[in-house]
């Protein structure tokens, strides 16, 4: 019992302990947070919140562990669940049961079971979480309805949505319990730091770990995101989202035909491409795809969501698909999240496909020791001394003429200013903005074609002030 006890305490932790000498045990202990309903609702949480609701106790009499899990062979079939996860007096008519046993299962509320002691969840913190999601005017009364006062019919149909998200295999007509659990949004009564992986950044996954839970009832830390994207297509960036979920839940993932609002190009046009991943970088989403660009010159792009006017699955067979997406397909090699993340790691730029140089920057000092010391801008930047300057234009400017106006140019600059190194990716919008930003503190010594754009940038920005008398 003592063993027992300790292993449920790890499950409702999130942590699920291995079995030596036997498969791993399948456990699902996940809280009904509102992330997981979302995903089980597979649309509208608004329209289809008891059914979500519902699938999670599936989930824990199927998966769970000690008392809420039903015993059932390897197939079984909706009526052996249904004598199992019942009491023995539940009646097996095709009519919702009425209330008659209290010890029944079909008895308990939903908010007996959101709210009961192993989930941890505060009742009223959960609801306003949902009403944040969903605008549901009759919540109160919604949680006292019976959770499984439910037809035949509907819980069937339970069944049928929990094999086609893949909790379950349908074979010589019974329902088989899986080896190997689909991912899905994982919450427990504690954020855990595991789950935060994505952030990317050690210290925000921290931040959030430690400061996302409310302190004597008050909400103290918020994480605000400013999208670029206008507040009429963020329904749509939604919506691409989940598509995109169901998309990447299909063996194997398909690739998609892409309708696609080019900013850069100024016109409509479709790409085949492999999707990849989501990423949010400076205050918009992006699907992250290989395969066609809009202007055909990469094979990887990141196509802002809210530009995309339609995604149609495709299949591997359709003779459209370009020939090297085709080849990695055939290979099994398909692109993934980590050759990605591989790729911004060599250089600065959220265009990790686009050619990496080295820059060579100089701030002045007392801007560099305000703003720019002891903080992370890329793995690759780094504080280096004025002769280490000179060597490097003198190493990567090859051009002679070039090379002789750059270390003129350094040599009218203080030793006494800070000097930094970075590889960053050539044509990078966010690397450019951030530049910009940093004027007239900071100023690009090379690559040499940068440097010249910049001060072109700058020419026209002063004629736009020079007009007109200034006092």
């Amino acid at each position: 019992m003592v063993l027992e006890a300790a292993y449920s305490r790890l499950v409702y932790a999130g942590i699920t302990p291995k079995v030596i000498g036997k498969c791993p045990l399948q456990i699902f202990a996940d809280v009904p947070q509102i992330e997981l309903l979302q995903w089980l609702a597979r649309g509208s949480l608004k329209q289809n919140l008891l059914r979500a609701i519902r699938l999670w106790v599936w989930l824990r009499s199927l998966y769970g562990e000690g008392q809420d899990q039903v015993l059932l062979n390897d197939g079984f079939t909706l009526a052996d669940w249904r004598n199992a996860f019942f009491s023995s007096t539940h009646p097996k008519g095709e009519a919702i049961p009425k209330l008659h046993d209290s010890n029944c299962h079909c008895a308990k509320t939903i908010a007996a079971w959101l709210f009961e002691a192993k989930t941890g969840l505060n009742e009223d913190d959960w609801m306003r979480s949902l009403l944040a999601h969903a605008k549901i005017s009759n919540l109160d009364e919604l949680l006292q309805q019976r959770l499984f006062a439910v037809t035949r019919r509907s819980l069937q149909a339970d069944l049928q949505i929990l094999a086609a998200l893949g909790w379950l295999e349908y074979r010589e007509q019974k329902y088989h319990r899986v080896k190997q659990l689909p991912s899905r949004p994982t919450t427990t009564t504690k954020l855990n730091h595991n789950e935060l992986h994505f952030l990317n950044q050690e210290d925000l996954a921290e931040i959030a770990q430690n400061h996302a839970q409310q302190i004597c009832g008050v909400q103290r830390f918020f994480f605000k995101l400013d999208y670029v994207s206008p507040r009429s297509t963020i329904d749509q960036v939604d919506e691409w989202q989940h598509e995109l979920r169901e998309i990447w839940r299909q063996t194997p993932v398909p690739p998609v035909r892409l309708t696609y609002n080019s900013a850069r190009l100024g016109n409509v046009v479709e790409c085949l491409v492999y999707p990849v991943c989501i990423y949010y970088v400076q205050r918009a989403v992006y699907l992250c795809a290989f395969g066609q660009s809009p202007d055909r010159k990469t094979d990887w792009y990141n196509y802002r969501l809210d530009r995309i006017l339609e995604i149609t699955p495709i299949k591997w067979t359709n003779s459209a698909i370009p020939q090297i997406l085709q080849q990695r397909y055939n290979k099994a090699t398909l692109p993934n999240p980590e050759e990605i993340e591989g790729q911004m790691s060599k250089a600065w730029g959220f265009d990790f496909y686009l050619q990496p140089q080295l820059m060579l920057l100089r701030f002045d000092r007392e801007y560099s020791d305000r703003y720019i010391q002891y903080t992370v801008r890329h793995e690759t930047f780094e504080a280096i001394s004025y002769q280490q300057a000179q060597r490097l234009i003198r190493q990567h400017t090859p051009q002679g003429l070039q090379q002789q106006a750059l270390l003129k140019v350094l040599a009218a600059r203080s030793p006494e200013d800070a000097y930094y190194r970075v590889c960053y990716r050539h044509g990078d919008n966010n690397v450019v903005m951030r530049l910009r930003a940093w004027r007239p503190k900071a100023e690009v010594l090379m690559p040499w074609d940068l440097r010249r754009s910049i001060a072109a940038d700058i020419a026209a920005e002063f004629l736009l002030y020079q007009v007109g008398n200034f006092l």
